[in-house]
Formats: structure tokens, C-alpha cells, sequence
């Protein structure tokens, strides 16, 4: 792949900051060597700490100089509000239990209490009702303050111990070194911005909440760690209650961490008494960090916005309890991620072990495991107060007269929150440094060939290096260093059970071992070239069919109908820009253009030498594209580059579009047969092994779980299945499926699925730019074994279904499937 003419020469980027000892120093950026000698031009952030078998005197001089709290380790007159002192949760607990807005949900509760017990007639006995009524009522007070102390003892941050917390800062940073040799690497440029940002929110006592993306649990340890090395106040991170084990969770507790709720059930005391806790942070300037996905990403991408939390941050600012809020989105990228390996079998549909203490310290830390650096980027701070009143104004000015310019409206505030969240997605991507083992992980999955030599694979990674800086991303820091070099060391961190190395022949050779867990780092770089993606894949749906160049042309309105249609069922897997469909497909169109991947064929009047088509968005003046010639030349690798990014994902919807033929009901009375849709999505992913290996599903990484469940969450979007959650619980695992009827296919007379209708017709539009292999071709195939399949494992689904009352179907298939299941066994 030569380069590209857009490609641009890297930019100067901000160098590296270097802590060690006392010491602030600033250092040009680069690539770090595992092992830095004392007079090298660079260090890392965390550098090796002293071992007692190694150097047992300097191990010692260590623990004296924490204990004793000498220089920064003393972590005292840190930038932000006071913490890590004594009587400090007993602060927190009573100015939450004083808001305002918890007592007036306790005394909401009471009176809801009083008048169900007044309607049982409890008090109709009672001589004096008037004064039984009263003494219930404090009982119920108090038995509610009882329960809200409670939750709130076990939910806040303990920051209790300033010694406490420096015992925990040196044992983080071991555990951490042994694990991550190459230590956090952070942009000093970045480092000193956020300290002067945090010391103004100080003076004003606001808050900042740092919204980190999440792809391990070493993310909780690494901002917490540059945060107390910089002096600047630790922030209350935000975790979910499963991390809440013997021993590990009262340590978390009481180095930053609170305790939320998965899910809270409609309990309208802790929901209060959360925001209550929020509120509090806020308006007394305490630091925040919550993860913007959620849970852990296992895919390696950025997920969908959880809105559970960042909803009570808005609220706080929206209802005016709290002035303002300074928003820090963070990346965190690694060149290796301890986890994967776990990810993978939870996306192979084995269930998620619980936490517990022992396997947290069976992990990589204490293995020693040379995993690289973790490289950590905080994105420009914003204000909050801000950010809402110029979406106001937007909506304002667009729409004066609609219920979203009534900012307090429930449309207004769920817009704010949609706008909020994404627009952190995307400023956490534009500060995301793509590591050599993504680059190596994109190269590796993006061939046709069973394996690459090494000096393609250097040329390839030079490509896709150029590609990432000329698309506006950022690459981790070479300092100079020969690529060959930065391929070894990557290598190295991935080691050979992701990557096999063939040395015996006259060029060494790589090859992918496991591709689905190399699949975790080739996402970390396919949001910079989603659009591109987009384009080349429906470009496929014509390239595919073979021929010469006329015939794999491609009009620009059959471009923009597929390239509108894989947007759409890819919308909750990716992030766009936000110039809208047709300003971003003109524009990729010519970019593509400009890198001689495309040749686009215009109307006789934009070839006028006075148009100018690059400053309109207007597209009509693109006849047809088609691959340029250059690019046929060059065997189509730039082309294919972009469509081995998006086929995955393109095989799993196809896989999870197609799964849903199986749910046709197997006879008429069982029309009404509502499925289980958690055992719904786990036989897709037994269709999806089944296509695997007999040759019909290109992908094996297809049939993970969770691009399915994005699949099916697309699917009930759009109407094709319905839904029905189970009163006696909310959460997904009580939740039933079925087609709607307009998308339920019919049978023939021998019972079989007759492929066609509206369902069919969605299948057959994803597979129009579904990869062609050597051993598959569309067609009859998927008519025949594939339809027959889908319908075998539909028809298991229906053999546990009964039709009964709300809830009582999904305990009655569940307990009939585990009875199956054990008869198998």
C-alpha cells in the first residue's frame, strides 16, 4: 500500500512527562524500552519500584519513605477539596442525609405507608387516631433513616487515612509495574492543562468528573495513580457493587470507591438517596470518575453511553442544586489488555465468574507478565453549565415552539443526555492513541492470506500508521525507532499465542493464532475509518458480482440507499460524524478520491473548470464510483482493508437477521408463544458455531454475544420482534421475544420456511455486502442448509414455550430448557 496523497507528516506532538523522586521533568515524547538505563533521555510515568530479593535495601528505603510521607508521598495540600482525613465519612454520611431532597423521599415514603396501612383499617381500633397515626408515622421515619444510613454507609467513599492511602498508592504501583514493564505514559501538555483547570475548579469549588472509557479493571488503578502523583485530589470513582468482595472491597472502599446498584429495581430510596450522594460531591467540589460505557468494553471499541449515572450529573446542574461540574473525558488504551482471554469466553456465551478475591490476585500483576505500558490522555476539560445552555440555544433557534426547547420537559432532558454522552464518546476517541499491538492486530486481520512476511507487515504498519495521523488520530510515540523495532517489541507484548511466528523459511513469517481475541485490539482503530468502511462495503455489493470494471460500477444512488442502510443497523455499533449521511458520504467519497482507492464519474457540468465540488455537499453531480485503476493495480488492498474492518460485523447482524427465521412459529397455535430472549440470542450463537464449521459464516468472532445483542436490540427498534418485560423484574433476563406478524415468514404445506417476504428481504439487503469466501457463495445455500438450520434450533425454543400470564412463561421455558439440558448430559 503506498502512501496516501492526503497522508500528512506527523505533527510534533506533546512530549512525555517524566515523574521520579521529586522530580517533574519534561522529556520528548517516545516509545519507552523495557529496560531504561539511569542516564536515558526518557522514563515512564510509574517507574520500576525497588524488590526486596533484588535490592533489599532500596525495597526497604521505599516502604520508610511512604510511611513516613516524605516529599509528594505525603499527599498533603492536594489541589481540590480536603480529603483523607479523619471523621471524614461521618462528614459525608450527615450532609447527605441532611439534602433536602432525601427528606422529603423519606417523608413521601412515610406518607405513601400511612395511607396503605390506613386503608387496611390498622388504625380504625385505635382510640385516639389521630395520635397512633402520629407515633407510626415516626417509626416509619426513623425506620427509614435506619435504612437510608445504612445503604449509605455501604455505598460512599471512605477517604478516612492519608497514611492508608499512600500504603495503597506504593502497593497499586507495584502490582502495576510487575504487570505493565513499560509503566503510564501520559502527554505532559495534557498533565499541566488538567492541573491548572483543577486548580480553578478548586478556587471555585466545582467538581471534576473525569469520564474514563473502560476496558479493564487496571483502568480504576491508573487514573487514580496520575491523579496522585500530580497532587491533584483523588476522585470518588464510581463502581459497580459485584467488585464489593471480602477484603478487596472494604481496601477499594477506602481508596476512593462507592458502591452502585446494577440495576435499582424501582426503588425509589435508594434512586434518591444515589442522587442525594451525587448532589453532595457536587456542590461541595469533590472529583468524580464514572465510566461512560458502563461495564468493561469486550470487544476492544468504545460501547453505547449508559446514562444511569451521567443522568444524575445533569439533573444536579439542570435543577440548579449544584452551579456547575467540569466534564474530563479519558482514554486509557494498553498494548495489552490483562482480560482478554476472559472477555472471549464471556463472548463465547460462557457466564461471568464471579468477583472474588483470589482471582483478582492470580491476575497478570502478580504473574509478572511483561504487558507493555498503559497510556493514558485526558481530553480538553469542558463545563457543564455550558454545554447545556449552548444545546438550549441550538434547540431553541431550530425549533422555538418544540417541547425540546422546554428545557425541563422529559424529550429536553433525554435529547441533553444523548447529545452529552456521544459527544463524550467522540472527544474520547479524538485523544485515543492507537498502540503498536492495535496496529499489528488491524494489519494481521485485514489480509486475504493465510500469513504476512515481516517486511510486509512493517510496510503495512507504516500504511496504517500514516492512515491513522492523516484521519486526525494520534500513534503512540516511536521516539525514532526503526518500525522493525516497534513490531518485535509488539509482538513480544502479544506473544505467540495471538500471533505465531514461522522462522524456518527464507522470510520470517506471522500469522494470526487466535483471531478472535486479536479482533479486541483491531477494534481499538476502526472508528477512524468507519465512514470508509461504510462506502467500500457497499461498493462490494457490486464488486462482488465480478466482471470486468463496467459491471462492478456502482450508480451513487444505489451507493447512498446501501451505505444509508448498513448505517442504520450499524447505528449502535459505531459513533459517525455528525454532519449528517450525505455531507459524510460526499466527503468520504472524496477522500477516497484523493487516495486513488476510487474513480467517481460526474455529470458534464461539475466538470466545469470554475465548479467547485469540494465546497458544496451536494453529491448529485456523483454519477456512479467504481475502483480506480490504480487501486485494481495495487490488488485491491486499500479497497479490501476497509471491508475486512466492517465484514464481522456485517456477518454477525446477517447471523442474527437470520436466526430470526428460526422464530417462526412451528404450527398456528403457537402464534402466541412468547421466547425467552436471553435463550433466544444463546441459539443464535449455536447457529452461528453450526455456519461456522460447515463453511456458511466467514467469522467465527460473529457469534459473540455482544454484537448480537446489539443485532436483537436493533431488530426490536425496528419493529421486527416484540418485546414483553416480565412485571415481576425488569432486567433483560425477564424479558420475552417474538416476531411481529407483519415480519413472520409463512410455511408450506410440508411445514418448511418459505424464503420471502419482509424479514427475507432484510436478510438478503445485509448479505449483499456480506464477504465471499472460497468455500461459500450466497444464493441457494442460504435458502436450503441455512434456513433448515435456523429452523432446527427455533423449533428447540418452541418445544419449552407455554403461552401463560406475564412472567410465568419465562420461569416455566427456563426450567423445561434446564431439564433438556440435564438430559443431554
Amino acid at each position: 500500500m503506498s502512501p496516501s496523497k492526503t497522508d500528512v507528516l506527523p505533527q510534533p506532538s506533546a512530549p512525555d512527562i517524566d515523574i521520579l523522586g521529586d522530580r517533574v521533568t519534561i522529556h520528548p515524547g517516545g516509545y519507552v524500552e523495557p529496560v531504561v538505563p539511569e542516564d536515558a533521555p526518557e522514563r515512564n510515568l510509574v517507574e520500576n519500584m525497588a524488590r526486596f530479593r533484588e535490592s533489599p535495601l532500596d525495597f526497604l528505603r521505599e516502604i520508610s519513605l511512604y510511611v513516613s510521607g516524605t516529599g509528594w508521598r505525603a499527599y498533603e495540600d492536594v489541589i481540590g477539596q480536603p480529603i483523607y482525613y479523619a471523621g471524614f465519612s461521618d462528614n459525608m454520611k450527615s450532609m447527605i442525609m441532611r439534602t433536602p431532597m432525601l427528606q422529603h423521599r423519606i417523608m413521601d415514603l412515610t406518607n405513601k405507608r400511612l395511607d396503605v396501612e390506613e386503608k387496611a383499617g390498622l388504625f380504625s381500633q385505635a382510640r385516639d387516631q389521630d395520635k397512633a397515626k402520629s407515633v407510626r408515622r415516626a417509626e416509619i421515619v426513623s425506620s427509614l433513616r435506619d435504612v437510608a444510613l445504612r445503604l449509605t454507609d455501604g455505598m460512599i467513599c471512605k477517604m478516612e487515612s492519608n497514611r492508608f492511602i499512600r500504603f495503597a498508592y506504593y502497593s497499586a504501583t507495584q502490582l502495576l509495574t510487575r504487570a505493565y514493564h513499560q509503566g503510564i505514559h501520559v502527554s505532559s501538555e495534557e498533565v499541566l492543562r488538567l492541573r491548572s483547570v483543577a486548580e480553578t475548579a478548586a478556587k471555585n469549588k466545582q467538581s471534576i468528573i473525569f469520564l474514563p472509557c473502560h476496558r479493564s479493571h487496571v483502568d480504576y488503578v491508573s487514573l487514580q495513580l496520575i491523579c496522585y502523583r500530580l497532587g491533584i485530589a483523588l476522585p470518588t470513582v464510581v463502581a459497580g457493587d459485584n467488585l464489593k468482595i471480602p477484603v478487596l472491597g472494604s481496601f477499594l472502599q477506602h481508596a476512593g470507591a462507592m458502591w452502585i446498584r446494577r440495576s435499582f429495581a424501582n426503588d425509589a430510596l435508594y434512586t434518591t438517596l444515589v442522587q442525594s450522594y451525587m448532589d453532595t460531591l457536587l456542590q461541595n467540589g469533590f472529583n468524580v470518575e464514572c465510566f461512560i460505557e458502563g461495564g468493561r468494553s469486550r470487544t476492544g471499541k468504545l460501547l453505547s453511553p449508559k446514562f444511569g449515572i451521567l443522568s444524575f450529573f445533569m439533573d444536579s446542574v439542570l435543577s440548579g442544586r449544584v452551579e456547575d461540574a467540569i466534564i474530563c473525558p479519558v482514554s486509557t488504551q494498553y498494548d495489552k489488555v490483562v482480560e482478554t482471554e476472559s472477555y472471549i469466553s464471556e463472548l463465547l456465551g460462557q457466564p461471568k465468574p464471579q468477583e472474588n478475591l483470589k482471582d483478582f490476585l492470580s491476575a497478570s500483576s502478580v504473574l509478572s507478565l511483561k504487558l507493555g505500558r498503559v497510556d493514558v490522555r485526558f481530553h480538553e476539560p469542558w463545563s457543564l453549565r455550558s454545554f447545556i445552555t449552548e444545546q438550549r440555544a441550538r434547540v431553541s433557534d431550530a425549533k422555538p415552539s418544540s417541547a425540546l426547547s422546554d428545557p425541563l420537559s422529559p424529550q429536553s432532558r433525554i435529547r441533553l443526555l444523548r447529545t452529552l454522552g456521544y459527544k463524550v464518546l467522540s472527544d474520547i476517541n479524538a485523544v485515543s492513541v492507537v498502540m503498536p499491538t492495535a496496529l499489528i492486530g488491524t494489519v494481521l486481520l485485514t489480509l486475504r492470506g493465510r500469513g504476512v512476511g515481516k517486511s510486509e507487515l512493517i510496510r503495512r504498519v507504516e500504511w496504517l500508521s500514516a492512515r491513522v495521523r492523516a484521519k486526525g488520530g494520534r500513534v503512540a510515540h516511536f521516539a525514532g525507532a526503526p518500525t522493525s523495532t516497534i513490531i518485535e517489541r509488539g509482538l513480544d507484548v502479544l506473544g505467540p499465542g495471538l500471533v505465531g511466528t514461522i522462522d524456518d523459511l527464507p522470510e520470517t513469517t506471522y500469522y494470526a493464532v487466535d483471531r478472535f481475541q486479536l479482533s479486541f485490539y483491531r477494534n481499538m482503530t476502526i472508528h477512524l475509518f468507519i465512514s470508509e468502511a461504510l462506502v467500500c462495503a457497499a461498493m462490494y455489493t457490486k464488486v462482488k458480482q465480478g466482471g470486468g470494471p463496467d459491471n462492478q460500477r456502482i450508480s451513487f444512488d444505489d451507493l447512498y440507499e446501501q451505505v444509508g442502510f448498513l448505517s442504520s443497523i450499524f447505528r449502535g455499533e459505531f459513533i459517525y460524524p455528525t454532519a449528517g449521511l450525505l455531507v459524510n458520504l460526499h466527503r468520504t467519497l472524496l477522500g477516497l478520491e484523493s487516495d486513488e482507492v476510487i474513480t467517481l464519474t460526474r455529470s458534464d457540468a461539475s466538470m466545469h473548470p470554475d465548479s467547485s465540488r469540494t465546497a458544496s455537499p451536494d453529491t448529485h453531480e456523483i454519477l456512479s464510483v467504481e475502483i480506480s485503476t490504480t487501486e485494481r493495480k495495487n490488488g485491491r488492498e486499500n479497497f479490501d482493508f476497509y471491508n475486512f474492518l466492517l465484514w464481522p460485523f456485517i456477518e454477525s447482524t446477517w447471523l442474527g437477521a437470520v436466526s430470526l427465521m428460526g422464530l417462526t412459529p412451528p404450527s398456528p397455535t403457537q402464534s402466541d408463544a412468547w421466547l425467552d430472549i436471553r435463550q433466544a440470542q444463546e441459539t443464535t450463537q449455536t447457529l452461528g458455531k453450526t455456519l461456522y464449521h460447515q463453511g456458511d459464516l466467514s467469522y467465527f468472532e460473529a457469534v459473540n454475544k455482544e454484537t448480537l445483542k446489539n443485532a436483537y436490540q436493533l431488530f426490536v427498534e425496528e419493529g421486527i420482534v416484540l418485546i414483553r418485560k416480565s412485571s415481576l423484574n425488569n432486567s433483560p433476563s425477564n424479558t420475552a421475544i417474538r416476531l411481529a406478524p407483519e415480519w413472520t415468514p409463512q410455511r408450506d404445506q410440508k411445514g418448511t420456511i418459505i424464503p420471502e417476504g419482509k424479514l427475507w428481504d432484510f436478510i438478503e439487503k445485509i448479505a449483499k455486502s456480506r464477504r465471499e469466501g472460497k468455500n461459500r457463495r450466497d444464493g441457494a445455500t442460504v435458502s436450503t442448509r441455512v434456513l433448515r438450520l435456523a429452523d432446527l434450533v427455533g423449533k428447540e425454543l418452541f418445544e419449552t414455550a407455554v403461552v401463560k400470564g406475564d412472567g410465568e412463561i419465562l420461569e416455566d421455558q427456563r426450567r423445561r430448557a434446564r431439564r433438556k439440558q440435564e438430559a443431554r448430559l
